[in-house]
């Protein structure tokens, strides 16, 4: 499989398409990845396994994006709506990028097939693990040269552990940021809170990485919604 930075004319189409804000300084979306060691991931690379979803990967394949979203749930959703509707890339320049354990940065909507997902899941999420940092910090590295200085990139993922802040900041520096809302925040509460953000159109509070605080005061829940999220016990 080759680099997200190698697939730019389908996630470009995906930036012309996508609505919300497109003022203000430069915005690009790093997503962390789902966890393709649980119970969905499981029934995902079962063979035996025929939902729709199941079928198209071991086929044709499915888009990254729609993959993750599944193995995960609520959070990978609030990233992905929320990523779409602020996004704000650079000419040419994809505007979401999802962090993957052993391939680098990929595109949500790059397809991948069963074997591929298998070997883009295989690795340790750790700062120190070669097989994942190596492609990680090859893909920034691209992606540093074809932003401008001003350009925010905001990394939607825990901050609490070196795994993603420890190599992207050495490359992006003030340039990473992240919401500030999510300090103290769970998996579950970040994702309704996203959903939210990205309904209502309402962006979140961006500080640099390297200065926030990494370990926070829980806050206090989501007050109750109307209805359920369609594929989430949580209330939104």
């Amino acid at each position: 499989m080759t680099s997200t930075l190698g697939t730019v004319a389908a996630e470009v189409l995906d930036v012309c398409s996508s609505p919300g804000v497109r003022n203000g300084p430069h915005r690009i979306f790093l997503l962390s990845p789902a966890n393709a060691s649980g119970i969905r991931a499981k029934m995902l690379f079962s063979h035996r396994s025929q939902f729709d979803l199941a079928v198209r990967v071991r086929d044709t394949g499915a888009p990254l994006g729609e993959i993750y979203t599944f193995i995960s749930g609520l959070y990978f959703r609030g990233k992905l709506a929320y990523s779409r509707s602020f996004l704000n890339p650079p000419h040419a320049v994809p505007g979401i990028h999802i962090i993957t354990p052993a391939a680098g940065l990929i595109v949500p909507s790059m397809r991948v097939k069963l074997d591929e997902l298998q070997r883009i899941s295989s690795a340790e999420v750790d700062s120190k693990n070669r097989v994942y940092r190596d492609p990680l910090e090859r893909d920034a590295v691209c992606l540093k040269a074809m932003i401008e200085e001003g350009t925010q990139v905001v990394l939607l993922g825990s901050i609490a552990t070196p795994k993603y802040v420890e190599p992207l900041l050495e490359i992006f520096g003030a340039q990473l940021v992240f919401p500030e809302e999510f300090v103290g925040r769970g998996d579950m509460s970040r994702g309704g809170l996203l959903l939210r953000s990205s309904e209502e159109n309402r962006q979140l509070n961006y500080i640099e990485v390297a200065h926030a605080v990494r370990h926070g005061k829980r806050p206090g829940k989501l007050a109750p919604r109307k209805r359920l999220d369609r594929d989430s016990t949580e209330v939104l």
